[in-house]
């Protein structure tokens, strides 16, 4: 591996795929980095029995006979190391930690799913959608499982039909919008023809089982899942289950950039300008951790960066070389705001918790304990929530939903590291 680079792109996802093919034509040393052990992010994870689509498969066997590109996979970021001026992260892999020079940096982070708590969810069998989307292409046996997918969303539907495809008995789709809201989103898929093409074959409207205006809002069990409550209106009932997979929607994965400090948008998304460039000139982003838009959209974005991260030219110019990606851009973008606007979190999600209900699962913080403070810092003074293992990834995202807090950015580790990472370069602590 080499410790200097031109481009170093995290992130090895549609987005970061994209980037790294765009940028390797200016013959700049690249290095792409990813903690999973193939390239291809969470939508194009592969496993056993899985079948990438053909774009998914011919963009990374491209990229990974490009000379000047090094991938890294099992790879993550440790922590910023740079001193002064100087541009440089701290990276480990199984065996060894050091510090990864670069002249520009490109963000694919990616995103994570919102996880919102309720009665119930820290069962066993109980996940985030897409997490059981994962789990299924990494082999996880469902046949024969009865399993409850709900929440609000697209993922709903894929991660239904993964179930199905695996053999798994879907016993509720519950989607929290209304119907008339699922209908008007599916009226105006038209005009994205790859989009109304997928819902199709997820069977869009098809699942005997697909409820709209439904909600879970108690899973029910002593250690492991037996049953849901599902509310359909005003009226209650108890579907049985061996698995739940809830997801409302996806948060981006902004940590990093947030370290190296990034400004983040309304929409606590990296904020990015139309060369998909941030507030610090040599660092851009592109794919979910600048807003949830789907792989179309970060594949656009992530070829805008990686021509932009590498162009000699200058001001606007920059901008006309990529007149045609830029229009695309335009078009995915336009489909991500017709999913947000269609498909937020429920508000019914907020009065679910119960006083004893967990909302920091890392630290058992319950609800209770959290609803008497005022502000995240109180919080994590008084009750360590966020403190744990990730770092406030899931409960962070979760008290901006229930209280609207916002979480201080991190100021140093990212992820737990072996003593001789640290050592590879000391971290400043202010």
């Amino acid at each position: 591996m080499t410790n200097q680079c031109d481009v170093l792109i995290i992130g090895a996802g549609p987005a970061g795929l994209r980037a790294a093919h765009a940028a390797a034509a200016s013959g700049a040393r690249i290095v792409l980095v990813d903690d999973n052990p193939v390239p291809g992010g969470q939508i194009w994870r592969d496993g056993p029995g899985v079948k990438l689509p053909p774009v998914a498969r011919g963009l990374r066997a491209t990229v990974e006979s490009l000379p000047n590109v090094q991938i890294l996979t099992g790879t993550r970021v440790v922590a910023s190391a740079g001193k002064n001026a100087e541009r440089a992260l701290l990276l480990e892999n199984r065996t060894a930690g050091w510090v990864q020079h670069f002249d520009k940096l490109i963000l694919c982070t990616g995103a994570r799913e919102l996880l919102l708590p309720l009665p119930g969810w820290t069962l066993a069998g109980v996940t985030g959608a897409g997490a059981l989307q994962a789990l299924i292409k990494s082999g996880l046996p469902v046949r024969g499982q009865r399993i409850v997918v709900a929440g609000t969303g697209p993922l709903l539907l894929a991660a239904a039909a993964a179930a199905r495809h695996a053999g798994a008995e879907v016993v509720c789709v519950a989607e929290a919008a209304t119907w008339l809201t699922v209908l008007g989103f599916a009226a105006a898929l038209p005009r994205w023809p790859s989009k109304l093409g997928a819902a199709g074959a997820l069977g869009l409207g098809a699942f005997a089982a697909y409820r709209a205006g439904a909600q879970v809002v108690e899973i029910l069990g002593d250690d492991q899942v037996a049953a849901v409550r599902l509310r359909l209106g005003s009226v209650e009932t108890e579907l049985a289950c061996d698995r739940v997979a809830i997801g409302f929607g996806l948060v981006p994965n902004t940590e990093l950039g947030q370290l190296l400090g990034v400004a983040l948008n309304p929409a606590d998304a990296i904020a990015v300008n139309a060369a998909q460039q941030t507030c610090l000139p040599h660092v851009y982003a592109a794919g979910e951790c600048t807003g949830i838009g789907g792989n179309e959209l970060a594949q656009v974005e992530g070829t805008i960066a990686g021509l932009m991260a590498t162009s000699m030219e200058a001001g606007d110019a920059r901008i006309g070389a990529v007149q045609p990606e830029l229009r695309r851009r335009a078009h995915w973008q336009a489909f991500a705001i017709r999913v947000a606007a269609a498909f937020p979190p429920p508000p019914l999600a907020r009065q679910l918790p119960r006083a004893d209900s967990l909302v920091c699962r890392c630290e058992d913080v319950p609800y209770a304990a959290l609803a008497a403070c005022d502000n995240w810092v109180q919080a994590k003074l008084e009750t360590r929530c966020g403190m744990g293992a990730c770092q406030g990834r899931v409960c962070g995202a979760a008290t901006r939903f229930l209280f609207g807090w916002n979480p201080t950015a991190p100021r140093h580790l990212l992820a737990p590291a072996r003593l001789a990472t640290l050592a590879a370069r000391p971290i400043s602590i202010n």
